[in-house]
């Protein structure tokens, strides 16, 4: 049986890596303010005790109050499996909003759940385009914003995006970034921890490295390109390498990891919490990636970002931020012109200033008081009447 409420059940959904921290400061600022019933829905769909358990202690985050433990797989596997078991909750507890984030398949697959059963459904970052169809994350990213009721974008491009297909404005909402939320909450734990220090390292004399996409991680020559890049920026600077599973296992599969263990500069290790991840970021000289979040923790922090991608859903991190999209061919380059300072500075976006979380709380508070509560279980009373 559900457990009942008196106050709206709103569903906070959790999956990988970046949602945690996305939803960490959502989760502490709606239990301060109390008005609603919140949740925890953890899909587990990044399974990995590392890279998930952790960044839950790390970041106060309670037990989730549903682990839907579907895994790892194909997309379509993954997508279906939240889909199959998430529906059954949401149909017992009926939130009154469930707020997915980011662009992971089950982004997209609790959303299409709640569009079936006529729940409301609010996307945290949403706006954000590669325009890269190729990219699984963008197709993601364009299906849960036609589907969702309420899009809280974190910089104008997003809400400029959203415009440009023909969303209506009344259903776009510039929230800010709750990833830097996160960091400030975090804030006097991250500069107290020693993680640098421990691996060896001096503040400002070292780099780090991310690597997970398939793009550049699933081809063996791609991989191998990179690996060669890496080994030669570590030459000049030394670079620490949290190694994501996937990627660990495809070093180890295509005979490139050994080359990475050997090459002087290069400290491989396993994937940390995060505290201790931004305790390396935040005392980096530069950070190379192929990741989202760390574009704009770093664009936060003033630290240069090299992205290994031929585009970003971003691009305010590099308009405004320390942000450049690089190669393997120019990684070394790219690296040495930013130990020489030949980076640029950039500003912190709008609304990037750590009270994200306290704006969606407060709009969703407005939503609950304008929108009918009596929805029939068909089709939602409320929906803009641009949605299909």
């Amino acid at each position: 049986m559900p457990r009942l409420s008196t106050r709206p059940i709103l569903h906070l959904i959790a999956a990988a890596r970046p949602n945690f921290m996305k939803v960490a400061p959502l989760w502490h600022a709606l239990v301060a303010d109390g008005t609603f019933d919140a949740r925890l829905v953890h899909t587990g769909q990044h399974y990995d005790a590392n890279m998930s358990d952790a960044f839950f202690r790390d970041l106060g985050l309670p037990e989730p109050h549903h682990h839907l433990g579907v895994g790892s797989g194909s997309h379509a596997e993954q997508t279906a499996r939240v889909m199959l078991a998430y529906e059954p909750v949401a149909t017992a507890e009926r939130p009154a909003f469930t707020v997915v984030v980011g662009d992971v398949n089950s982004t997209v697959a609790v959303t299409l759940v709640c569009a079936k059963l006529g729940l409301r459904t609010v996307h945290l970052e949403a706006g954000l385009r590669s325009f890269d169809r190729t990219m699984p994350e963008e197709i993601n990213r364009l299906v849960t914003d036609v589907l969702a009721d309420l899009l809280w974008t974190p910089s104008p491009d997003g809400d400029e995006n959203l415009r440009n297909e023909g969303i209506l404005a009344e259903r776009i909402e510039r929230v800010g970034n709750i990833m830097l939320d996160s960091y400030e909450l975090q804030r006097a734990h991250i500069e107290a921890d020693g993680t640098f220090r421990r691996l060896g390292l001096a503040p400002k004399g070292y780099g780090v490295v991310t690597l997970h996409r398939p793009s550049n991680v699933d081809d063996p020559a791609a991989l191998a390109r990179l690996v060669a890049a890496l080994a030669r920026v570590a030459a000049d600077l030394p670079l620490v390498f949290p190694v994501h599973p996937r990627t660990r296992k495809n070093l180890t599969e295509f005979g490139l990891l050994s080359r990475l263990e050997t090459a002087p500069g290069v400290q491989l290790c396993e994937p940390v919490g995060y505290v201790q991840f931004m305790n390396l970021v935040s005392n980096a000289a530069l950070c190379i990636t192929d990741s989202g979040g760390i574009q704009e923790e770093t664009t936060y922090l003033d630290i240069p970002c090299l992205t290994l991608r031929p585009n970003t859903e971003r691009p305010i991190t590099v308009t405004e931020g320390t942000n450049r999209l690089v190669t393997p061919e120019n990684l070394v380059t790219e690296a040495g012109k930013a130990l020489r300072g030949d980076w640029p500075h950039g500003r912190r976006p709008d609304r990037w200033d750590g009270q994200t979380a306290a704006r969606c709380v407060a709009s969703l508070k407005r939503w609950l008081a304008d929108q009918p509560s009596d929805q029939p279980s068909d089709r939602p009373s409320d929906w803009p009447s641009d949605r299909p």
